[in-house]
């Protein structure tokens, strides 16, 4: 029985939206809250780093609008978009993993959840069984 209540209370490990000094992905196991001290400031990176990708769009359009926008600019541009991306992909990644999905519809998010592989940030794959978690 007490097992049971302690299985019931664990949740699945929370992608973080930060990497270790080795570029691997980092992971928090919290209760099913999802509210404690290290969630709020997960919560508030992903925030400053959604905030970010906004105000970069709003550049990138501002630099393809201008007829003078040289080479150089454009491959920092796509540099920054790139790096962008990453974080709001591992975003996206991070929060349908802990999508609640009913039992019925569990094919259809595995056929979702696996994508393209050549969009896939490869540092951030947490499918690799043989590594262990970095807390």
């Amino acid at each position: 029985m007490l097992y049971a209540l302690a299985a019931a209370s664990v949740t699945r490990p929370r992608l973080l939206p930060w990497s270790n000094a080795d570029g691997k992905p980092c992971y928090l196991v919290t209760d099913p809250s999802g509210t404690g001290p290290l969630s709020r400031i997960a919560d508030n990176v992903e925030s400053v780093q959604l905030g970010m990708a906004a105000d970069l769009l709003d550049h990138a359009t501002d630099l393809l609008d201008d007829a003078k926008t040289t080479a150089p600019q454009l491959r920092f541009l796509a540099a920054r978009l790139t790096e962008s991306l990453y974080d709001v992909h591992r975003i996206a990644r991070s929060r349908g993993a802990r999508l609640s999905v009913p039992e019925d519809d569990e094919g259809v998010r595995q056929s979702t959840s696996e994508g393209s592989s050549r969009y896939r940030d490869t540092e951030d794959e947490d499918d690799d069984e043989d590594e262990e978690p970095v807390l």
